[in-house]
């Protein structure tokens, strides 16, 4: 009993010490854009090239005024210039080549970029349940992720055609390319992996798992040193130990576990930003950790940032190097958060939905 009491006022201590270390930094918030709007959420998507921000709004049935739509924001300004109304779902991606954006809604939504008009809607079968979703400009396809079927469903972005399904072993969330013909794919199961996908025969080839690492919502790459950067909710062994979030940091090419730093909180994403060698991860909480690569073989916490409470998914603009994240203002929670948890949430406060950017 006093071992197990020990182990939670240490696990507590350091996540506190986690959270409260290094605010200061390079990064900072430079703008809260309160566009308001109500309804759910998820993710949030930028398209660099078309200088566009897609964030899919769903609605309650119970409350008929708040609609289902997809939010178009100008990337630069973020005024909305545009919304297609019943197109909701998880997230989105664009094909800037043919100008076809996607939803990963049920049915998948495809749309044109140019005319905010829905093209069509397109049958992924009746058991999947659409969550993630990426585009791969290498082969023009998108990938839309299911959880209970644990497959992914592969549209040729060109004509939203359905090409078939890849079997992933595990319950996929977010999913990076290498642009050279391999996916690799998150999986948010205990322990944790990343399955790797040949995109060409549409099979995954390899599995790299975490060992006692789970609860992996994020996934970002470093293409050019094939370095993978999986964000993770917890470690250990809960509940004996304290749940503690980490940034498991491990070799594409072989699943080789490189590195493992904590989190400030549990992460629903990560992006990796080339140009600075650094990884992001989004928290719940409402902090950011940005971790710095040395070398191929060095990685540091460089810092955790305060964003906003619910602030939990990101997305990334290669244009300006800025990173945005959203949320909305609650009121409060009906239970209080485990250690790296979300917790309970509050009433969200009208006209409080607030895209938020993050940069030097």
């Amino acid at each position: 009993m006093r071992r197990f009491v020990v182990l939670i006022i240490s696990g507590i201590v350091a996540l506190a010490a986690v959270a409260g270390a290094q605010q200061s930094g390079p990064y900072k918030v430079l703008q809260r854009a309160r566009v308001g709007g109500e309804g759910g959420w998820d993710y949030i998507y930028a398209d660099s090239a078309g200088r566009r921000l897609y964030i899919p709004r769903r609605g309650n049935p119970s409350t008929p005024e708040v609609a289902t739509r997809l939010s178009i924001y100008n990337l630069d300004t973020l005024e909305l210039v545009g919304e297609i109304a019943g197109v909701g779902g998880q997230g989105a991606a664009v094909d800037p080549k043919s100008g076809h954006g996607f939803t990963s809604s049920k049915p998948v939504s495809m749309f044109d970029t140019k005319t905010m008009m829905l093209i069509k809607t397109i049958d992924v079968g009746a058991t999947t349940a659409p969550d993630g979703i990426y585009f791969d400009p290498y082969n023009e396809r998108v990938y839309i992720f299911s959880h209970p079927t644990k497959d992914a469903t592969v549209i040729d972005a060109k004509d939203g055609s359905v090409l078939g399904k890849i079997e992933l072993g595990g319950v996929p969330e977010q999913a990076v390319g290498d642009g050279k013909g391999k996916l690799y794919v998150v999986m948010q199961d205990v322990p944790g992996s990343v399955t790797v996908v040949d995109v060409n025969s549409m099979k995954a080839v390899a599995h790299y798992p975490f060992g006692d690492k789970g609860r992996c919502n994020g996934l970002a790459l470093d293409v050019k040193n094939e370095v993978l950067f999986a964000a993770c909710g917890n470690s250990g062994n809960p509940p004996a130990q304290p749940p503690q979030p980490m940034m498991v940091i491990l070799s594409a090419k072989d699943g080789q576990i490189l590195s493992s730093l904590p989190l400030a909180g549990g992460s629903d994403g990560a992006v990796f930003n080339p140009s600075t060698m650094e990884a992001f991860s989004t928290q719940g909480n409402g902090t950011m950790t940005i971790v710095k690569e040395n070398s191929p073989t060095s990685f540091e916490v460089e810092q955790n940032l305060d964003t906003m409470n619910g602030a939990r998914t990101v997305t990334f603009d290669s244009k300006t190097n800025h990173l945005l994240t959203m949320s909305q203002e609650r009121g409060p929670a009906q239970a209080p958060p485990s250690p790296g948890g979300r917790g309970g949430l509050g009433p969200a406060v009208p006209g409080s939905f607030t895209i938020v950017v993050v940069g030097k």
